[in-house]
């Protein structure tokens, strides 16, 4: 089976104010204007403070109440008394950064290695939270602060105390139901939903602290607060969280810290990924799964603090280049991982399955989250991978947005070692014979809770020509809006980056290329460029992980982001989804096609019968697949000297779905051609097919690139694949609609 269906939810027109037009442009105010309607907050005031962070007022770290004043009296006592104190961190871009913001504001008050340490878990070895390993370690400093971890570690908290080591817990993470035994916990979870620090990452909690500190403690500290803000923007945009209140304010003043490029690492990493740092992309694609990458590969995120922290050049130019490394490994990694799920999610019975479960032991920890999410965002439901360690399985749990993943797994706690996380992402260790368990056991409470697989849904701000995103008053196509789009940034989570509706467009100038290093050095990972047109203008897009085939040779309707192309100094489209465009029509007027696609007359009632069962029971290959399927079939009967019927050769090949005779004909006949015109000789006696090769030409590997017919058969596969996805897709009701309309 497929990934599931999307629906495309166009939000409704509105008409913003002159004074908001004049401010953020028309489309700019029109976004604007409905995100703050809906989120309650449409004065010029508040809207103001949304644009402008100078007129923002942050919330202070008194926000916290008897929890601040009780850590900051303890980290006082601390400096007061000479105590040992240590940093516990956590391995992510959050966690990293929430680290380096106590080792830096903490440092300034403590003595940094002999009386001031940090403790980063090895991500391989220990999970999130305390553990009694590190603890250990660390068993003769006076007092442990957390940054981003900690809320739960009940039992970690109580050993420590045994130890005579005092515990102040900051975190973000989702609370426990009684309150830890600890000096003191700061957690924005305890306030109020609709309180300006209710959605502070990790990092800026450990910022609030400092911030706390440094007021109580003014005479102390010799370089400024704001200094560390750019780590702050750092791991709040790395880690997803709610960009609104104090978030969206800490977000804006820390980019325009990051901006500056004052610290050698950060320059560093910004060189490797070919960024500014002036805008939040450059995180949340740059900077951030660099961080994350060498925890991924190697284990250890010891040395990311350092990346962060140090003044030295050369130290900081050889981490940023270690970051790089480790993340080219990940994305290799992690595209190999993702395609092992993927034939083992063809194996599921996906119409009973709403949670995914899947375990193998040669998978790597560090990249289970990465491929969880992939498999969640492609498959519409929760997915858990755990890699499989002396009879444990450990593994990361994904969510889409609409299924609480926290709430379904908690209700199975009993089943687990370990469990933490937010309502969309998740960590946890179980016995592995239990796997099986937990497995059938969110499959219940999932159906119990939800009924149904939730719709994914796709937000489209706005409907446009390809006229109004060029824009007229600048040369450079795109400029104009998305200069109004930029008004609204850091977009994440509450603020999403605007999606336009492009409807009747097609696509030229295709070509695709592998993505490179720095150095040269070609990556498993192709970005595919082309052109758009509609009736109104013409721009450059891109659609990343693609290749040529994936376009359709018809017009569509496309959802679309605006980006910048700052290697390139232009701005482009990239495709977030597409469907053809008057989907009925395209089906009736098949004449402009290479096919003959079925008419809803002849063929489409008798179609809707069968086509649900056949696209779920068999896994739709593309053209490309289909292609090397067939070659692979050719060259065993080449070299054994053996015949196979067509029926027995059609049945190994996914086109053959059963849709018409004629649909499968045609499709049969131009893989016969692209294979003569390769060099194969092909015979036929009584419906047995025999080949032999007739020229050497087709075993070059990359001769298929250049072979028209060939791009036919393989454009054609995928083009009869792409309609039949949507036609599946359609509603039972919509589908006896279009039924009853052209049958009058």
């Amino acid at each position: 089976m497929t990934n599931p269906p999307k629906t495309w939810e166009i939000s409704a027109q509105v008409t913003p104010p002159n004074w908001l037009i004049d401010k953020a442009g028309n489309i700019g105010a029109q976004i604007l204007w409905r995100r703050s309607e809906k989120g309650g907050w449409q004065t010029a005031e508040l809207i103001e403070a949304f644009l402008d962070q100078k007129t923002y007022i942050p919330s202070g770290g008194e926000s916290f109440g008897a929890e601040m004043e009780a850590a900051i009296a303890r980290i006082i006592q601390a400096y007061n008394q000479d105590e040992k104190v240590a940093i516990w961190g956590d391995f992510d871009a959050d966690g990293i950064t929430a680290t380096s913001v106590l080792w830096e504001g903490l440092g300034e008050f403590f003595k940094q290695d002999q009386k001031l340490i940090y403790y980063i878990p090895n991500r391989f070895q220990e999970s999130h939270g305390l553990s009694i390993l590190g603890i250990d370690k660390i068993k003769d400093c006076r007092l442990i602060i957390t940054c981003d971890t900690g809320s739960t570690s009940l039992s970690q908290i109580l050993y420590a105390q045994d130890l005579g080591i005092d515990v102040i817990v900051t975190d973000h993470h989702t609370l426990p139901s009684d309150r830890p035994p600890v000096v003191a916990i700061l957690n924005p979870r305890y306030l109020a939903a609709d309180h300006p620090l209710y959605h502070l990452s990790g990092v800026a909690v450990a910022y609030k602290l400092v911030e706390a500190l440094y007021a109580n403690l003014p005479e102390i500290p010799q370089n400024p607060l704001e200094n560390l803000l750019d780590l702050v923007a750092i791991g709040l945009v790395a880690d997803l969280v709610e960009l609104k209140g104090d978030c969206r304010y800490l977000a804006q003043v820390g980019i325009e810290q990051l901006k500056k490029k004052q610290r050698p690492g950060v320059r560093f990493l910004l060189e490797q990924c070919k960024k500014s740092g002036d805008r939040p992309t450059d995180i949340s694609f740059g900077i951030a799964p660099r961080i994350n990458a060498i925890s991924r590969i190697w284990g250890d995120a010891g040395k990311c603090v350092t990346l962060l922290t140090s003044k030295d050049e050369r130290e900081s130019k050889e981490l940023a280049e270690l970051a790089e490394q480790a993340n080219i490994q990940r994305k290799a990694l992690q595209k190999k991982l993702f395609q092992q799920v993927q034939k083992l999610i063809e194996m599921i019975d996906l119409s009973t399955t709403a949670v995914i479960v899947l375990a193998d032991p040669e998978w790597l920890p560090g990249i289970l989250g990465l491929v969880a999410g992939q498999v969640a965002s492609e498959y519409g439901r929760p997915a858990i991978l755990c890699t499989i360690e002396n009879g444990i399985a450990k593994g990361s749990a994904r969510s889409p947005s609409g299924i609480d993943l926290y709430t379904l797994v908690k209700q199975q706690e009993h089943l687990l070692l370990s469990f933490g996380g937010h309502p969309f992402a998740a960590g946890l260790s179980l016995q592995v014979e239990n796997l099986e368990l937990l497995r059938e056991s969110l499959q219940q409470q999932f159906w119990q809770t939800y009924g149904q697989i939730p719709t994914a849904k796709i937000k489209v701000d706005l409907e446009l020509t390809l006229d109004d995103m060029i824009g007229e008053t600048t040369d450079i196509r795109g400029k104009e809006l998305f200069d109004q789009l930029r008004l609204l940034e850091p977009f994440g989570m509450g603020n999403p980056s605007p999606k336009f509706l492009l409807r009747n467009c097609k696509f030229s100038d295709v070509r695709s290329e592998k993505i490179k290093t720095k150095k040269g050095q070609k990556l498993d990972y192709q970005k595919l460029d082309f052109r758009i047109s509609d009736r109104t203008g013409e721009m450059k897009g891109t659609w990343w992980d693609h290749n040529p085939f994936d376009l359709p040779n018809l017009e569509c309707d496309l959802v679309v982001e605006l980006i910048d192309n700052t290697y390139a100094r232009t701005y482009e489209l990239r495709i977030i989804d597409l469907a053809p465009s008057n989907f009925a029509n395209n089906l009736i007027n098949s004449s402009e096609s290479n096919l003959n696609l079925p008419s809803f007359r002849s063929d489409f009632l008798p179609l809707t019968k069968t086509l649900n069962q056949n696209l779920t029971n068999k896994s739709n290959q593309s053209g490309l697949e289909q292609w090397r399927s067939l070659v692979g079939m050719v060259k065993y009967l080449n070299r054994t000297g053996k015949s196979s019927t067509i029926v027995n050769m059609q049945s190994r090949l996914s086109i053959t779905n059963n849709l018409t005779d004629k649909i499968e004909a045609n499709l049969w006949q131009l893989g016969l051609q692209a294979l003569s015109e390769c060099g194969w000789q092909i015979e036929l006696f009584e419906d047995k097919l025999s080949v032999e090769i007739a020229s050497a030409e087709f075993e070059q590997e990359s001769n298929w690139q250049y072979l028209t017919a060939v791009q036919k058969f393989i454009q054609a596969v995928d083009e009869v694949q792409f309609r039949q996805s949507y036609i599946y897709f359609l509603s039972k009701p919509r589908i006896e609609l279009q039924l009853e309309r052209t049958l009058v």
